[in-house]
């Protein structure tokens, strides 16, 4: 009788490539990864610390800014770091619950910020529904944590990819994961276009009072400041999008152009928000200006 061996094995560790296909400018890929990296953690923080600190900003729209700030920094931290070591140290090496840990983090914080633009977008119509998106994102997500726990790893253990994500760490299962592929693509999706469906909605609206104003000088302002909103937006969700389908669809994707571009929402946004969100919106500007003032001083 022959005896079914066919039980759960976890890898101690995988094996992280970074970009496969362009190893030999990993170095020169690291000088912008990290100075978007600095100047996200940098600004975001700078961002949190005046709106907790100046109590005149203590109102919805500006908590959302700082949670923004929170998740963006937890977005890009989660991944560029370990993208850093792979660059300048060939530090691979990730332990399978650490590779767990970063992919759910990573998947969370997409769905937050996706939850975070939308209350933005109607903010003037919504309370304070801060728990609402961190429940959503994290209920929406841990799930997968299960479904790639019970899967049985006996293929390679080398990812090609610079960070932990849910269907690239599937892929090396000797079993069927059909159950991951669907809701990976299914259920994210799902939240997330609702966000994006609503984000378009609210701001057709913005627009359409835009153009009623009177003011052409008004007008202008309105649609500069929309227009950096909706370029942000668009930065965030794209790539995004781009990467959850090639995983699907896009079987003739160069794999460097599809690493590149998920490595695009976790840095670009995070490092932006702060400047089109904050440095361009006057009350963190001149509360911005106040606290540098005092510290120079003290």
């Amino acid at each position: 009788m022959i005896e079914n061996n066919f039980t759960i094995f976890h890898p101690t560790v995988f094996i992280l490539l970074g970009i496969p296909g362009l190893e030999s400018y990993h170095i020169w890929l690291s000088i912008p990864f990290c100075l978007m990296y600095v100047i996200a953690v940098l600004g975001n923080g700078a961002l949190i610390l005046v709106v907790l600190t100046e109590r005149s900003l203590h109102e919805p729209m500006y908590i959302f800014l700082s949670m923004l700030a929170g998740t963006d920094i937890l977005l890009s931290t989660t991944t560029v770091p370990k993208a850093l070591a792979i660059f300048w140290f060939h530090a691979g090496e990730i332990a399978f619950d650490a590779c767990i840990t970063q992919m759910f983090f990573i998947h969370v914080a997409f769905v937050a910020e996706s939850g975070i633009l939308l209350a933005m977008a109607f903010d003037r119509y919504v309370g304070k529904i801060s728990l609402a998106i961190w429940g959503r994102s994290i209920g929406t997500i841990f799930p997968i944590i299960f479904l790639l726990k019970r899967l049985p790893y006996c293929k390679t253990n080398i990812i090609p990819h610079s960070y932990c994500e849910h269907i690239g760490v599937a892929r090396l299962a000797c079993a069927d994961i059909t159950i991951n592929i669907w809701y990976g693509f299914s259920v994210p999706m799902a939240s997330v276009l609702v966000d994006v469906a609503l984000i378009g909605i609210s701001y057709t609206m913005i627009l359409h009072a835009v153009f009623r104003l009177p003011s052409q000088e008004a007008r202008h302002k309105a649609l500069n400041t929309c227009g950096s909103h909706i370029g942000v937006i668009l930065l965030f969700f794209i790539p995004s999008f781009f990467t959850f389908l090639t995983h699907r669809f896009g079987k003739n994707i160069p794999h460097h152009v599809h690493i590149l571009l998920a490595n695009l929402y976790v840095l670009i946004p995070p490092m932006l928000n702060p400047i089109i969100y904050g440095a361009k919106t006057k009350q963190i500007r001149d509360s911005m200006a106040h606290m540098f003032s005092v510290m120079a001083k003290g």
